[in-house]
């Protein structure tokens, strides 16, 4: 059996497609942050209850888990979408903008929320239809490790999934594509804090002080060499010191200056050896200028690694709603996404759906002030989930 031969797809998304977007200003308009989206998920779960034929659960109290359950027996497919805000403020002057000062929806989860719902309503009217089972999981905390996917996990909402799938709205690709990426897509993202512990005293008297600034100075130089020197130039590695923060006055040199920051790699060989490599640079700084250290090192979240036969099928799908020409084939990144929490317990696949759009004036990049989305994008992210959940379950 094929979608088109007993209904129209297209049509029954295009119709929805105002809800959609109403959906989305009115999350945009009221986020939450990582860990309390408590309104967030009560909005979902009301708005999946008035659906109908969706068996609802709440994992967590931030969460909200609904089975389509199909007519014929099959196979399971997990949609994922994440609901979580950041804490930026809100720089955009949109009648839906934050209400919420100093939180924002600024990298798009709104619009994968309020496309999840629009699968939803689509696949619950056509229940009738279906072989198997949809399983749409709406996610707390994806911006916020240790994230909300390895807590729905650990909860069992993957239990008897045989494929996942889930997409992110993505400012850098033009509105009308969709990015498709083959295995490796997005990185592991670590964290380390750094202290330097030096000897305070009168910048004045440099000679009576253990300079902590000039020597973390030198550590976040020396840094750089576990990239540059340290790891085959093949690998892909990022090291960047963010934050440095040391001293109160012009006049005085600190005891002590923090250093944070973040490393990006697939590899998990190379993931456990730079700790060990990054510790070693520390630790011969300091104590070649008679400074002491502290060194932390936490691993966030798995790299994003797409299954091919997965990543196949959605992009067949692509391929059929939208034609060959709006599949862009995509190179890894270097930002964290803990989707690939899902990936440990199943084959999957994450995809980009394109929600820039120059002509509009929507350039900004996310996590930005005045980030946002050409809501354009929104009624094609909800045509691939629908059809692809077809296409995984009937064909």
């Amino acid at each position: 059996m094929t979608t088109e031969q007993s209904y129209d797809l297209k049509k029954l998304v295009s119709d929805i497609s105002a809800d959609v977007v109403g959906w989305r200003r009115h999350l945009h308009e009221n986020p939450e942050l990582s860990f309390e989206e408590e309104k967030t998920a009560d909005f979902v779960f009301e708005t999946l209850k008035s659906f109908g034929n969706i068996e609802l659960t709440r994992p967590t109290k931030t969460s909200v888990v609904g089975k389509i359950t199909g007519e014929y027996p099959g196979k399971t497919l997990a949609i994922r979408a994440d609901m979580d805000a950041l804490p930026i403020d809100e720089e955009n002057n949109f009648e839906f903008a934050s209400k919420t000062p100093g939180v924002m929806h600024a990298c798009g989860h709104d619009g994968h929320t309020a496309m999840l719902l629009g699968t939803a309503k689509i696949l619950s009217q056509l229940k009738s239809n279906l072989h198997g089972e949809v399983r749409l999981v709406f996610q707390h905390a994806e911006e916020l490790f240790p994230g909300g996917a390895e807590e729905l996990v650990n909860a069992g909402v993957m239990d008897g999934v045989d494929w996942v799938i889930g997409t992110h709205l993505w400012s850098p690709l033009e509105y009308g594509k969709i990015g498709i990426v083959y295995g490796p897509m997005m990185a592991a993202p670590d964290t380390f804090h750094i202290v330097v512990k030096g000897k305070g005293g009168h910048a004045a008297i440099p000679h009576d002080t253990i300079d902590s600034i000039a020597i973390a100075a030198q550590v976040v130089t020396n840094l750089q060499h576990v990239v540059s020197r340290n790891t085959d130039p093949l690998d892909t590695l990022v090291l960047s010191v963010a934050k440095f923060i040391g001293g109160t006055a012009h006049n005085v040199i600190p005891g002590s200056v923090e250093l944070t920051g973040t490393v990006r790699s697939f590899k998990p060989e190379l993931r456990n050896q730079v700790p060990e490599l990054m510790e070693r640079v520390v630790k011969g700084v300091t104590s070649a200028h008679g400074a002491d250290y502290e060194f932390n090192y936490e691993k966030g979240y798995r790299p994003v690694i797409n299954h091919d036969d997965v990543t196949k099928i959605v992009e067949e799908t692509v391929r059929d709603v939208y034609g060959s020409e709006s599949i862009k084939h995509m190179a890894p990144n270097m930002v964290g996404e803990d989707f690939s929490a899902y990936q440990q317990a199943a084959p999957g696949t994450f995809f980009y759906v394109g929600a820039g759009n120059k002509e509009k004036g929507i350039t900004y990049p996310h996590h930005h002030a005045r980030f946002t989305i050409d809501e354009d994008a929104l009624e094609k992210g909800v045509n691939i989930f629908v059809h692809a959940a077809f296409k995984f379950l009937n064909d």
